[in-house]
């Protein structure tokens, strides 16, 4: 009977640690990344999950700025994503950073307008026509930091009818109807599903912005954020964020 009970309780304690097992937490990753990354890191998180069966990824999409000043008040995530490389300094200042940040692309500004562009703007100067309502980003977003320097470099100075903390929020006023124009990312006008069109100018080549990305100390997992972030740089990241406009660092 001893000898019977004995091997019944063992099995009672292996079945219980098979379901503890089973039914143990997944792998759980946060990204913090830049609002014009929101479509692209979509798309990759969904291919992130088919890599790694059982992990789930949460996205937090705001402005650069706004996501390092979360995360130096204590914000937790994994993976950051920013729009240029001033602000991953400041995280990297701030000793956020597990390793060095890699570049993984590259993005242009355009000025975005409504379909058509029944205003008839063309280049950048025309931005501060009398009476145009423009919309940007606040200056330290990438989007307004890179239109900052085109207005010093041009000597055109615009009178934005309010700056905005993503250059999502730009887009939003410019589809609406809100704003004439705006000045955004290609590759935010390429994602805009026609809701408007794009005005290239030259003068944008001279204030490209470089988008880099690295793992945090706080990471709960940091293998699972070190293979997001190769799943970004890798082949099958880089083809996605080509497709929508972004190009090579």
């Amino acid at each position: 009977m001893k000898r019977l009970a004995a091997l019944l309780f063992a099995a009672a304690m292996l079945a219980a640690g098979c379901s503890s097992d089973q039914s143990g937490p997944g792998q759980h990753l946060v990204v913090f990344a830049a609002a014009s990354l929101k479509q692209t890191f979509t798309q990759i998180g969904e291919q992130f999950k088919t890599d790694n069966p059982g992990a789930t990824v949460e996205f937090s999409f705001a402005g650069s700025s706004d996501l390092v000043t979360q995360l130096t008040q204590g914000a937790k995530a994994d993976v950051f994503a920013a729009a240029d490389t001033k602000n991953m300094d400041k995280a990297a200042q701030a000793g956020l950073l597990a390793g060095n940040p890699v570049n993984f692309a590259t993005n242009t500004l355009t000025i975005a307008v409504a379909p058509g562009n029944p205003k008839g703007i063309r280049t950048f100067r025309d931005l501060a026509r009398p009476g145009l309502a423009v919309v940007v980003c606040a200056p330290q977003v990438p989007c307004g930091a890179a239109t900052k320097k085109i207005e010093d470099a041009t000597k055109v100075i615009l009178a934005p009818v309010s700056e905005e903390s993503a250059v999502t929020d730009v887009l939003g006023k410019v589809s609406t109807g809100q704003a004439d124009a705006g000045l955004v990312y290609v590759t935010d006008v390429a994602g805009s599903g026609g809701k408007v069109d794009g005005v290239t100018f030259p003068e944008s080549t001279g204030a490209v912005n470089t988008y880099p990305i690295a793992t945090l100390k706080g990471a709960a997992d940091p293998d699972l954020a070190q293979k997001f972030v190769e799943l970004v740089t890798g082949p099958a990241g880089q083809q996605v964020l080509a497709q929508a406009g972004f190009a090579k660092p």
